[in-house]
């Protein structure tokens, strides 16, 4: 079920999220929604990957079956 989430923001932020939800194509509330919910997918998934790589033996691993470094299509986050 979904919950509702009021925030406050500056003009000059509010202006930005107008703009970036237009690009899209898209009322500024669901965008913003959109980006919040991804933000917090991505911050689960880095805790839980760093959870899951300080485990004892899970780096190493990890490195044996993948190897021990990004791959050529990796890219910076």
């Amino acid at each position: 079920m979904a919950k509702e989430i009021r925030i406050e923001v500056d003009d000059e932020t509010y202006e930005e999220l107008q703009r970036l939800a237009a690009d899209d194509h898209q009322e500024p509330d669901q965008y913003a929604s959109r980006r919040l919910t991804a933000d917090l997918a991505r911050s689960r998934f880095l805790e839980g990957s760093a959870r899951f790589i300080s485990a004892p033996g899970m780096r190493e691993e990890f490195a044996r079956r993948f190897g021990p470094g990004p791959g050529s299509s990796a890219s910076a986050a």
